[in-house]
């Protein structure tokens, strides 16, 4: 069977359908830097606990807000959908990390919706969403796009997994080969990108990070500068690369400074989804003599990892920055990462949203202190569609297994956040209302997803 493709005259009228105008740039529409860590845990940044040393992002969580109930996907493709569109990756039928095309070609997504009202956009970093070239940012509004198409490689070699996709580094939906470390990379090509930027034109840059996605193998600078209580060959690579992260962050934060755009520009940094305890040196990666061990990712106190629906696999440290605009606070109020292109949209003043049936909702009066959000539900779908998850309140139902064979677990967040106690049999009365709200809200999965 073949794909469904939409022509690119649909692709602009469903634009300027649901954009309307393209409207002049304006000096009170903010620039945009979004940068979404590979794989972070909750307590792998200093700021949270953790033991590798991260200066730049404890800055900018000391002068910033600090989204401290902040939810993306278990995974990582999932993640990326539902920032890039408004929208829970079920939605689009995406539950795993995928190299097939995820997204309808007609799907007005974030940074369409920006090119549209003359933000200049640009992604450096990690796509996957279709790791073909003619299925790569290009496609889905991007003015210019550098990376990986496919998912986290070898940070050396700049190779995905063993097989098609394997070769994957491109410019501009060119394959090319060059030398380096990914992360100084992705850095160096978003601080050039930014270089070039007028200041009277706004911009969205978005930063997708490999780190710190296995295989790690990190250069003797960064090695150095973990610190000696760190042991273990795997856990001071790991520790390196949040390091080398941070200071790739700093970098980026300077350019903006150099350049006079800082206060300008709002700055997100988060990961997308926990930490992980998986093998560093998979042997599904073309060999390049990686360290053998499994990671240490630390979601501590919360339970789980990347790929589970526990508190560690989907609660992920978050910082939102502009000088100036927001004051230093924590707030505790629960998003998630379809969030963000409402939240972005709005203030930057598009109008995308009509017909776009985002499940996310504007946060910025949360996140500026000036209003609260309404009362809401928050949906995850997981595993092939084997595991789902409702938040509503304080109280998440976890459900585990093929529809009408699942297993159902129920947590007070509010006093365990840990989720250590089951309350699913003392609870049966707000077990049925919750798995009744998770039925309802997993009706609308497999809606827009891309059909053979």
């Amino acid at each position: 069977m073949k794909l469904v493709r939409s022509s690119s005259l649909a692709l602009l009228l469903a634009s300027a359908t649901l954009l309307g105008p393209l409207r002049a740039a304006s000096a009170e529409r903010p620039n945009i830097v979004f940068i979404i860590a590979d794989d972070l845990g909750w307590a792998d940044v200093a700021f949270n606990g953790g033991n590798a040393p991260t200066p730049h992002l404890d800055r900018l969580a000391r002068e910033g807000v600090r989204l401290t109930q902040h939810y993306v996907a278990p995974l990582c493709t999932p993640t990326r959908v539902g920032l890039l569109t408004g929208r829970c990756w079920s939605r689009f039928g995406v539950t795993y990390p995928q190299n097939n095309r995820s997204l309808p070609w007609e799907t007005v997504t974030l940074p369409l919706a920006l090119r549209q009202i003359g933000y200049a956009t640009c992604l450096t970093g990690k796509w996957h969403l279709g790791s073909r070239p003619e299925e790569g940012p290009a496609r889905f509004g991007f003015d210019h796009s550098y990376g990986s198409l496919a998912g986290g490689v070898g940070p050396w070699n700049h190779r995905y997994k063993q097989g098609e996709f394997s070769r994957t580094w491109h410019r501009n939906g060119r394959l090319i080969e060059e030398p380096g470390h990914v992360t100084d990379l992705i850095t160096n090509e978003a601080i050039a990108w930014l270089n070039r930027q007028q200041r009277e034109n706004p911009f969205f840059l978005y930063v997708p990070y490999t780190a710190v996605h296995l295989p790690l193998k990190e250069p003797a600078e960064w090695m150095q500068r973990v610190p000696r209580e760190i042991t273990g060959e795997v856990a001071r690579h790991y520790a390196a690369s949040i390091i080398h992260l941070d200071d790739a962050v700093g970098r980026i934060v300077s350019a903006l400074e150099r350049n006079g755009q800082r206060e300008r520009t709002l700055v997100v940094f988060t990961s997308d989804n926990g930490g992980s305890w998986a093998e560093n040196a998979d042997t599904k990666y073309p060999d390049d003599v990686y360290p053998s061990g499994r990671l240490p990712g630390n979601n501590r106190p919360l339970r789980g990892q990347k790929g589970e629906l526990y508190e560690g696999g989907i609660r992920v440290p978050t910082i939102v920055h502009w000088p100036g605009r927001l004051t230093a606070r924590e707030v505790a109020t629960p998003c998630q990462i379809t969030d963000w292109m409402p939240t972005l949209c709005n203030l930057a003043g598009s109008k995308a949203g009509a017909g776009l049936k985002w499940d996310g909702t504007d946060i910025w009066p949360a996140i500026t202190g000036r209003g609260s959000l309404p009362a809401r539900a928050l949906y995850w779908a997981g595993n092939d569609f084997r595991s789902r998850a409702v938040r509503e309140g304080d109280w998440k139902l976890i459900a585990s297994g093929k529809p009408g064979e699942e297993t159902f677990e129920l947590f007070d967040l509010a006093r365990d956040p840990g989720e250590q106690a089951d309350l699913a049999a003392q609870e049966p009365g707000r077990v049925s209302a919750l798995k009744a709200r998770l039925g309802e809200m997993a009706r609308a999965d497999h809606d827009a997803e891309v059909r053979e």
